[in-house]
């Protein structure tokens, strides 16, 4: 019965489904993708509109756009036009659409990203930009600093395992994970200032310590370097603590240079399994994938209970549905997602507009995807 649905789902995608999901199904799915299949497709997503604009973003030392995860306007003055001129949502696109690591676009950004005399100059357009690429190494240990999305962009861009930094790095992420097997509650390695006031009190970290966040699990997902069967069973322990010891209540800030920093996206709270009639967080979906992209498979809880609601939750026809219908934040919806960044799921139907299909196939070609990387999938 799974085997007949999951075929439906297929077919369902390569009837209706863009370029890239096109793309993405037959090369990493599917697996069945020729190479002069692969370079027709690849022409047609350049063609893309998005595609289009990150290319023109680029610039003649290799950078793309303005910063990283940086501000879209100072004082005024509007610093990107479009969120892809952002450097984090440009390497994301580029990941997302699966540009090949050979090139241009990518292999110039990379190097640019590896080019201290670059960064300076690309890090300096803006007053708070500046201490920022200075102390671009300090947070590194908890994913919390320049630098560590520096290298999860490049590690997404299929380049996180040719450089010692950034294999360097990836044992760092895996210490991030270890640390929280050590752990009984947050309390054990938070801090609070007797100095601040009680409004602002959070409990903290500091810079040195470490712990996994979006960006050390995203580094550990795009690469191959930290793999071996300790590791990984390592990380199937450490996410199924994660969702025994955290509580939704948490709260924690990240001390850098004497100030304190709400961290991006760190792991202080349970992850929530995929459920249709849920619409949980900014990043729901896509951690989900990362963390089976990790080879965990079925040993993570929330993974394995999320492939069994996938099943339940796809139609007759093999589409993944979800209820828009229960309350929740408009932002979070898959159908408010128009740009990649650090603060959406993937999408990779570019206009829901113009395909009525766009929305159905994005969560169904994201199904498949994540029943295929966790051995769900029939072999074809």
């Amino acid at each position: 019965m799974e085997t007949n649905l999951l075929e439906k789902s297929i077919e369902y995608l390569l009837c209706h489904a863009g370029p890239v999901i096109q793309y993405r199904l037959r090369k990493d799915v599917l697996q069945n993708i020729s190479q002069e299949q692969e370079e027709a497709c690849l022409r047609t997503i350049e063609e893309l509109p998005y595609f289009q604009l990150v290319k023109s973003y680029a610039k003649e030392n290799g950078y793309i756009g303005s910063g990283m995860h940086s501000w879209s306007n100072w004082r005024g003055k509007i610093l990107h036009e479009t969120p892809l001129q952002d450097g984090e949502n440009a390497a994301r696109l580029l990941s997302y659409y699966r540009i090949p690591k050979a090139h241009p676009l990518v292999t110039n950004f990379v190097a640019a990203m590896r080019n201290d005399a670059v960064l300076e100059k690309e890090f300096s357009y803006i007053p708070p930009e500046i201490p920022r690429y200075q102390n671009r190494f300090i947070g590194l240990n908890n994913g919390n600093c320049l630098m560590a999305m520096m290298y999860a962009m490049q590690a997404m861009l299929g380049y996180g395992d040719d450089f010692d930094d950034l294999i360097a790095f990836q044992e760092i992420c895996l210490k991030g994970f270890r640390r929280i097997l050590e752990m009984d509650s947050l309390a054990d390695i938070t801090k609070t200032s007797t100095r601040a006031k009680q409004k602002y009190n959070y409990p903290y970290i500091e810079a040195h310590e470490y712990f996994p966040d979006v960006y050390t699990l995203a580094m550990l997902a795009y690469t191959q370097s930290w793999r071996s069967e300790e590791n990984i069973r390592m990380l199937a322990r450490a996410i199924n603590r994660i969702n025994t010891i955290m509580t939704d209540e948490n709260n924690m800030h990240v001390r850098i240079a004497g100030k304190y920093y709400a961290p991006c996206f760190a792991f202080i709270r349970p992850f929530r399994a995929f459920h249709p009639n849920c619409i949980d967080s900014i990043t729901y979906r896509r951690m989900l994938t990362e963390m089976a992209m990790l080879g965990v498979g079925q040993e993570v809880d929330v993974l394995r209970e999320s492939a069994e609601n996938i099943l339940t939750a796809m139609d007759e026809n093999g589409m993944l549905r979800m209820n828009f219908s229960v309350p929740h934040n408009p932002r979070y919806s898959p159908k408010k997602i128009e740009y990649p960044s650090a603060y959406t799921d993937v999408r990779l139907e570019e206009d829901y507009r113009q395909n009525r299909h766009g929305l159905n196939c994005d969560l169904t070609f994201w199904a498949v995807e994540l029943l295929h990387l966790l051995g769900e999938m029939p072999r074809w």
